[in-house]
This record gives structure tokens, C-alpha cells and sequence, in this order.
């Protein structure tokens, strides 16, 4: 392959509903809120900006409406450097579209109004998703939330997920949205996907809440499969497990020796939260980004902490991230120093002393 080829090659394909978002103009209950600001919203697309705006090749695979909404969606994430050539326009199903408050998804005041049943997001499946727009990049990532769209989509993402020959790293994320699930058996499905993949991201809450295992071991031990599992355990920071072949090969062993887990667990820096919504899509983001570098697990975690932290410090779903030279500096950090950061709203254009201030 010649340089200016490679050069054009899709890193991360992302694939999953992107929707319309309208935030709040001030906090309160949706029946007392007077005005709304739209931005886009969206697991997978969140995950190709932020690639995309800290310098990787993404592509953004979906379907939305022929419609205004449909447009803006493709007009801001493209805005971002995504490539949106995998995007179809259906001319029968609306773009989704989705109202919420201010507070945390967790906080009990929290509201989410969705607009998405029929969705043109809905209709994919593996008739509408040809092989040629999930393949030939070094990660697919996918979310939970695509299977809970329709049937056709949990096809889908069981077809992807399945494993075989040649695909790339599958990434998932297992984005548990209970109110997405009308069928009580959404855990198992959850579950058996999560199982399917190389790479996977969960909340140490979630993981609770959908399978009832508690704590980052018992993720692990409910998740054998993928060579690795990243817990995010909130404002304390994530743990992820690698497994690797150690020592020599024995009769009936893994080639290459017996699989063993490294277990890595990172803190996160302490965050001045603006709004909650996101920040699980950054961290994803932030930690591909650095395993697309080879960067060490350690690294990984740090950048997945700080893309996230992007997030927590602006009121919509995307922030933008810090200049990787700058990410880099900080990950660099010692154990010390880096216990010693405070990131507040402005943070990644700020200079290093500035954001090292107690």
C-alpha cells in the first residue's frame, strides 16, 4: 500500500444511531424548562468526533431520516472530520430526536424524552448495513444501545459480533439503558454481545444493575471471553483486564502458553463537573485513541480519563479534547503529580501549571 493510500484508511468505523439533541436553556423539570439548544447526540457517532478531532480517521455508519434533522446530524459530524459516506437516507423513517435535563442520567431528577420509536436508525440490519461499510479499519466499535433499536439491529450487532476470520478488534460498549429495554431478557442479550468482542467497556454500575456481579473482578470473571474488559468505577478511576500468554506452550494449552490476566487499575483526576452526559463516549474514545498508538495500558487509561474529563467540563455531549502533545505531558506524569490534577471548565486549552493548580 502506497503512503497516500494508507493515509486514507479508515482507523475506527463507529456504528449506531446518532440523534438530535435538545438541552436545556437552566435546570429543572422538562415541563419548566423554557427553551432548548440543539446539539447532536449519539454513543457511537460521540466516539468518532472525538477520534476524529484528536487526529484519527473515523468513519460514522447509521441511517437517518430525509429530513432537516437527518442533515444536521451529517453537516456537524462530518463538521468534526468523520467521514459520513456510510450514512443512508431513508425517505420513509424519521432522525431521531431527544429532549433531557441538566442533572446526572443516575439522579433521580433526571429526565430523557425520546422521539426515536421508528427511527430511520431503526431499520438497520444486516440487509441495509453491507459487509463493505463494517470492514477494512483496525477497530469496529458498537454499543449495547443499537441492540435494543429493533430487532433488525440486535441481528445486526449478534452478526458483527460474531467471531470470524479477519474482522477487526470489536469494540463494544456496553451502554445499558434500561428504558430502551421493554423485554426483561436485555441482560442476557447484553451479556452474550459483550462476550463477542475483543475489547469491552463497562460501568462497574451498570454491570450491577444489568447482571447483578459487583465489584471489577466479578466483571471479569462474567466476561472471560474478551481478551480485554475495561471497568469504569466513576470518580475513582478504571480498571481494565488484559489477558496475555505466559510462559511456554503446554498439551492442550493456547499456543503460546497458558492465558493469564494483567489487571491495571489508573485513578481518575479530579473533574469539576459541568454536565455528566458523555463522558463514558470520551473515555471510550480516549483509550482507543491510545491503544491505536500502541501506547502502554497504564497510558491508555490516562488518555481514556482525560478525553472523558473533556466531556465532564462542557454542558454538551462532546468536548474538545486537549492537543495529544498536551495529553501526552500529562500522561507522562508521575503517580504523584498526576493525583495532583484538577480539571475545570477551559482545562484543555490551558496552560500545564494552570491545570496541575490544587
Amino acid at each position: 500500500m502506497t503512503g497516500s493510500a494508507a493515509a486514507d484508511v479508515t482507523e475506527v468505523i463507529c456504528l449506531g444511531e446518532s440523534m438530535v439533541t435538545f438541552l436545556p436553556s437552566r435546570p429543572g423539570r422538562l415541563a419548566d424548562v423554557p427553551s432548548f439548544a440543539r446539539a447532536i447526540g449519539g454513543a457511537e457517532s460521540n466516539v468518532a468526533c472525538a477520534l476524529a478531532a484528536a487526529g484519527h480517521r473515523t468513519t460514522w455508519v447509521s441511517r437517518v431520516g430525509s429530513d432537516g434533522f437527518g442533515d444536521h446530524l451529517i453537516r456537524e459530524i462530518s463538521a468534526y472530520g468523520v467521514d459520513t459516506s456510510a450514512v443512508a437516507r431513508d425517505p420513509w423513517r424519521p432522525t431521531g430526536i431527544y429532549f433531557r435535563t441538566a442533572t446526572d442520567r443516575s439522579s433521580d431528577g433526571h429526565e430523557v424524552v425520546y422521539y426515536r420509536a421508528g427511527s430511520a436508525a431503526s431499520a438497520m440490519s444486516p440487509a441495509t448495513v453491507p459487509d463493505a461499510d463494517v470492514t477494512g479499519s483496525r477497530v469496529l466499535h458498537l454499543s449495547g444501545i443499537t441492540a435494543a433499536l429493533s430487532g433488525d439491529c440486535l441481528d445486526l450487532m449478534r452478526r458483527l459480533t460474531r467471531p470470524r476470520a479477519g474482522r477487526p478488534l470489536v469494540s463494544f460498549d456496553v451502554n445499558h439503558r434500561p428504558r430502551l429495554w421493554p423485554d426483561p431478557g436485555a441482560a442476557g442479550v447484553l451479556l452474550d454481545l459483550a462476550r463477542g468482542a475483543d475489547l469491552v467497556f463497562v460501568g462497574e454500575d451498570e454491570a450491577e444493575a444489568a447482571w447483578g456481579v459487583r465489584g471489577a473482578e466479578a466483571v471479569r470473571a462474567a466476561l472471560p471471553e474478551p481478551e480485554t474488559v475495561v471497568v469504569k468505577q466513576g470518580a475513582r478511576g478504571a480498571t481494565v483486564f488484559t489477558r496475555e500468554q505466559v510462559g511456554p506452550a503446554r498439551p492442550g494449552a493456547e499456543p503460546g502458553g497458558v492465558p493469564v490476566d494483567t489487571v491495571t487499575f489508573v485513578s481518575a483526576p479530579r473533574v469539576e463537573v459541568i454536565a455528566p452526559i458523555g463522558a463514558g463516549d470520551a473515555f471510550a474514545a480516549g483509550y482507543l485513541s491510545a491503544t491505536l498508538r500502541a501506547l502502554p495500558v497504564r497510558d491508555r487509561l490516562r488518555h481514556g480519563h482525560l478525553m472523558a474529563a473533556a466531556a465532564l467540563t462542557v454542558p454538551e455531549d462532546l468536548g474538545a479534547p486537549p492537543a495529544t502533545a498536551y495529553a501526552d505531558r500529562l500522561v507522562a506524569l508521575d503517580d504523584t503529580a498526576w493525583g495532583t490534577l484538577r480539571l475545570g471548565p477551559g482545562w484543555t486549552s490551558a496552560v500545564e501549571e494552570e491545570v496541575r493548580t490544587p
